[in-house]
């Protein structure tokens, strides 16, 4: 996956994971994939581009 001039670092990477876990962790298991989908909704409407998310869609389903 290539990083856009606006993408994170990995400092920045680090800080979005342990905000995630930790979003995670407070909605629960029984809640856990609400947040997710929840997130990724935002996200696609902040991102803006349908074609793009499916390319990081594409990309998060690899080696799972």
């Amino acid at each position: 996956m290539t990083l856009s001039p606006s993408g994170l670092d990995i400092t920045g990477l680090e800080t979005v994971y342990d905000a995630l876990a930790t979003a995670i962790d407070l909605a629960g298991p029984e809640r856990s994939e609400l947040l997710l989908v929840k997130l990724a909704l935002l996200n696609a409407q902040a991102l803006g581009d349908a074609a793009l998310f499916q390319q990081q869609l594409q990309a998060a389903l690899q080696d799972l």
